[in-house]
């Protein structure tokens, strides 16, 4: 009797935990944790060798890196979101890894086009989602998240449909919760894990894709761009403007744009556009975000930034956007003019403002460590400056002093790293840091947008 109790008590509990979203995605994690780290063992004692060379097969030993990107592609939509953060982001993870989950940057799987049609009806009703001719079956794009369609208006617009994958957000934030605990995990268990700030990561990362998930937030966010370009002037930059009658969490539709992607050298070449010209203008915009709005796209990789046909600058995927309050837009401000003038105490003493000063800092030490690393970016071309061995030449100088690199100077820093990427093919000559174009337009945009915040803050407190 006792073991007929005991082996029920157990079965229920099993089918309980596979019928909750957060333990099922615990037991997908803990069985496919265990499939690769046998990989690794087979491979370590030399087993997985032998069976191939026993088949008569080539063998090739799976590197760690190998190990984690399959892992990640095993587990979803959400690792592998994780997993193209990584591969954006050269510099801020060792090299290795980045070359890996560059794999997964292009190997996400479409869903089936009559799920699209079935969240289409689903989120916008059949009458609205009638509204909608010849939707392209074939996806113009398929991320992690969701996937982009082509279609037409009842007018002949033609637009684009953003469709979220089916079930991803009961997903995802199972597998963010899973993260988060690994990383609480990571930061006990490894020494100096804490400086980077694991948990901080994930948590990041966590309202990141939260909000990246509600389509309505990035159709706000896609508003909100296009009325600060049209507040600072830039006539010739935008981002497609969505129709909110035909948007809902799961479901975007927007203004659909011709041109080529940034990068696009050749097609660029060819089509006679001064590339360069359009870097300065598509950088000096952003910056203008940042001081003055606190506001700025978040991913600007090189498939985000397109050169239009009708010879604007187009800047996509409002997904993922950076915010800053005041304090946090005057500091990131100050640590530029720092960095741009070679005032190394100036950023040393900005970043500790920003990130708290550790016991025992020798100020003198961490300065004219700041100036060996940074030292090179005031000196050298984008096309000779390389980023993969800068950032972690930050990195380790802010361990080795214990400090914590902010999360303000890592926003920055990613969406600097993106525009060198094509920088260094459009425009091999270019330093942002110098370059006068750059500089005194970001002199002059500080200067400006402190003497309004000191002329608001006057008024707010008459």
């Amino acid at each position: 009797m006792f073991w007929i109790i005991f082996l029920s008590v157990v079965g229920f509990l099993f089918l309980l935990s596979v019928a909750l979203p957060v333990p099922r995605r615990i037991w997908a994690f803990s069985l496919r944790t265990s499939k690769y780290v046998g990989l690794w063992l087979l491979d370590v004692t030399r087993l997985r060798k032998l069976w191939y060379k026993l088949r008569g097969k080539p063998y090739e030993r799976l590197s760690r890196p190998q190990l984690l990107r399959m892992f990640c592609e095993d587990m979803g939509p959400t690792f592998i979101k994780f997993g193209q953060i990584i591969a954006s982001s050269s510099g801020m993870f060792p090299d290795r890894y980045v070359k890996e989950f560059a794999k997964v940057l292009d190997r996400v799987r479409p869903f089936p086009f009559e799920q699209v049609e079935a969240t289409l009806v689903a989120e916008l009703g059949a009458d609205h989602a009638s509204h909608l001719k010849e939707i392209d079956p074939k996806p113009l794009a398929s991320a992690s998240i969701a996937q982009v369609h082509t279609a037409t208006l009842d007018d002949g617009t033609k637009v684009v449909i953003k469709v979220q994958r089916p079930g991803i957000i009961q997903r995802c934030e199972s597998d963010m919760k899973i993260m988060r605990m690994m990383a609480r995990i990571v930061a006990r268990l490894k020494k100096d894990a804490e400086l980077a700030n694991p948990v901080g990561i994930i948590d990041d990362f966590t309202a990141t894709l939260t909000e990246e998930l509600d389509f309505r937030k990035e159709a706000a966010n896609l508003d909100k761009f296009n009325q600060i370009m049209a507040e600072l002037g830039h006539k010739n930059i935008k981002a497609p403007v969505p129709h909110h009658d035909l948007t809902t969490r799961k479901v975007l539709v927007m203004e659909r744009f011709v041109g080529v992607r940034v990068d696009q050298y050749d097609e660029i070449r060819a089509r006679g556009i001064d590339g360069e010209l359009q870097l300065v203008a598509g950088l000096r915009a952003w910056f203008q975000c940042v001081v003055f709005y606190g506001f700025f796209h978040g991913d600007v990789h090189a498939g985000n930034l397109m050169l239009l046909d009708s010879a604007d600058i187009g800047f996509l995927d409002f997904g993922i956007v950076g915010r800053f309050g005041d304090k946090e837009r005057f500091l990131v401000t100050d640590y530029m003019i720092a960095f741009a003038s070679g005032n190394y105490r100036r950023l040393a003493e900005i970043i500790c403002e920003m990130a708290g000063t550790p016991k025992g800092l020798k100020m003198d030490d961490f300065v004219k460590d700041l100036g060996e690393t940074y030292s090179p970016l005031l000196r050298l071309s984008f096309a000779e400056v390389n980023y993969a061995d800068f950032l972690p030449g930050i990195q380790k100088t802010a361990t080795r002093h214990r400090v914590k690199m902010p999360k303000e100077f890592i926003l920055i820093t990613k969406q600097l790293l993106y525009f060198d990427r094509y920088a260094k093919a459009l425009a091999p000559k270019l330093n942002v840091f110098t370059d006068p174009r750059l500089v005194l337009g970001m002199m002059g945009d500080i200067q400006k947008a402190r003497m309004d915040f000191e002329k608001k803050s006057k008024t707010a407190s008459a």
